[in-house]
């Protein structure tokens, strides 16, 4: 019996708060985010890293 290929979603970009003078919590964004994942009954595999507007790694 033939089984169909899974589908998911690649995910690739940045989100920012609307208010230019608000900074995300990388931690607080990774717990909201896992939760809304899971809420869904789904599943995430991949890395998430904190960026500034320029996209440079913020350690």
């Amino acid at each position: 019996m033939k089984q169909n290929k899974q589908f998911g979603i690649e995910i690739s970009g940045t989100i920012f708060a609307k208010d230019e003078n608000t900074n995300i919590d990388h931690d607080e964004f990774l717990d909201k985010f896992i939760e809304f994942v899971e809420k869904n009954n789904w599943l995430f595999g991949g890395g998430t890293k904190q960026v500034d507007k320029d996209g440079e790694v913020v350690k």
